[in-house]
């Protein structure tokens, strides 16, 4: 019986798949005070039901093609180059690769789109406009390397 060995460039492919949306994108300067935690941002525009996770349907919905980049058994990811900004969409089998992804994202920071196991990286204001089109809720993601928010107590 021959023993398991660990697959070297799927875990590779893997890590780089968590640590490109950081690179590619890059941070937002509009980060949460909470410290690796993801919030809802709230909106006060109408926002869609999320769009289902398919790079290609969500791609579609926000006017571009998608140029698949990454193909894994934990994630898909698509780059999306228009006039209006480039993004990427991530999507995920299951709600445990997201959260895995976002848990890894947050030690850079930023700001994502985030869906029904789907996540898109882009600036703000692209995120903003995207919203409108396939849902989902804004969340931001502090640096570890960010200084903790300040708390203050009450006075008594």
């Amino acid at each position: 019986m021959t023993p398991c060995r660990p697959h070297p460039p799927r875990a590779v492919a893997l890590l780089a798949a968590l640590l490109l949306p950081a690179f590619l994108v890059g941070c937002s300067a509009d980060r949460a005070d909470t410290r690796n935690t993801a919030r809802p941002t709230p909106s006060t525009s109408a926002v869609p039901s999320p769009a289902p996770a398919n790079i290609e349907k969500i791609a579609s919905l926000t006017g571009c093609e998608a140029e698949i980049r990454m193909e894994a058994d934990e994630l898909r990811e698509g780059v999306c180059k228009t006039p209006r900004g480039n993004w990427i969409v991530t999507t995920f089998p299951a709600e445990k690769f997201k959260r895995t992804w976002l848990d890894t994202a947050s030690m850079y920071g930023g700001t994502y789109l985030v869906g029904p196991k789907w996540a898109i990286g882009a600036k703000v204001g692209v995120l903003e406009q995207l919203r409108t089109k396939v849902g989902g809720e804004l969340q931001e993601l502090r640096s570890i390397n960010d200084p903790a928010p300040a708390t203050s107590s009450p006075a008594t």
